[in-house]
C-alpha cells in the first residue's frame, strides 16, 4: 500500500508555521490524519526548571553555590513550590573566584550566605531529588529547562548525578530560541532580562522568557 508523507515548514506573518504531517493511503482508502488533540496536561508534560549560581564556569574546578528549581506544566503554569538551596563552600573556594564572580556574588550577598550555610552539595542533591519525586513519580520523563541550561546540566552531571539521572536527557533552552529569533525574525522585540544573578529569581525569569516567546511566536503560529 502506497503512502505519501507531506510536510510543510515556512514563515508566515512573522512566525514559523508548521503543518502537521499527514499520512495518506491510496485513493480507495480513507485518509488518516495525525491527531493533534493533546488533551489535558499529564505528569509527563511537566517541565523541570533549574538555575544555579556557581563559583565559575569550569566544571572541573568550580563549585555550585546555589540551586533553585520550579516545575511547570506544558502551558508554563507553575505547579510546584519554590525550591532554593544555598550550598556551603569554604573560603578557599569563595576567595579564589574570578573578578566577575567575586563582584557579582558579593553584591547579591551570596558569598556570605554560602559561608553561613550548613548544607553540603550532597545534602543539596538529596533535597532536590526529594523535591522532584514529590511532583514527578517516574524518572527520565520530564525535560530540564532554563537559560543556557546546558551549563547547569554539566554541573549536575558532575556534582549531582542522582538529580541528573532523574531528568529526561532532552533540554529546553530559552537561549536557543533567543538566538534563532535574532537570526530569523528580528520583528520580535528582545525579551528584557533583569540579570539578578540569584538562582530563584533567574529561574522564574527563564519561565517568563519562554512565556514571552510562546505569546509572540508559537501561539501566533497556532492561530494563523
Amino acid at each position: 500500500m502506497k503512502m505519501i508523507f507531506a510536510y510543510c515548514l515556512k514563515w508566515s506573518k512573522n512566525c514559523l508555521r508548521i503543518t502537521v504531517p499527514r499520512y495518506f493511503h491510496t485513493a480507495k482508502s480513507p485518509v488518516l490524519l495525525m491527531n493533534t488533540n493533546m488533551g489535558k496536561s499529564n505528569l509527563n508534560d511537566y517541565i523541570i526548571w533549574l538555575d544555579m549560581e556557581m563559583s565559575g564556569l569550569d566544571v572541573n574546578t568550580s563549585q555550585i553555590l546555589e540551586i533553585a528549581c520550579l516545575i511547570t506544566n506544558k502551558d508554563l503554569k507553575v505547579v510546584s513550590k519554590d525550591l532554593n538551596v544555598i550550598i556551603h563552600q569554604p573560603d578557599e573556594i569563595l576567595n579564589n573566584m574570578n573578578d566577575w564572580c567575586l563582584a557579582t556574588h558579593q553584591k547579591t550577598g551570596l558569598i556570605n550566605e554560602c559561608r553561613l550555610s550548613k548544607t553540603t552539595v550532597e545534602n543539596a542533591e538529596q533535597i532536590v531529588l526529594k523535591y522532584l519525586k514529590t511532583y514527578i513519580e517516574e524518572e527520565a520523563t520530564c525535560p530540564l529547562a532554563g537559560s543556557s541550561v546546558y551549563m547547569d546540566r554539566m554541573f549536575l552531571y558532575k556534582y549531582m548525578p542522582l538529580v541528573n539521572n532523574y531528568l529526561h536527557y532532552r533540554i529546553i533552552d530559552t537561549s536557543t530560541i533567543k538566538e534563532l529569533i535574532k537570526r530569523w525574525n528580528t520583528n520580535v522585540p528582545t525579551f528584557k532580562k533583569n540579570h539578578v544573578h540569584r538562582a530563584l529569581p533567574d529561574v522564574k525569569e527563564s519561565i517568563r522568557e519562554l512565556q514571552y516567546y510562546k505569546d509572540h511566536i508559537f501561539d501566533l503560529c497556532i492561530r494563523s
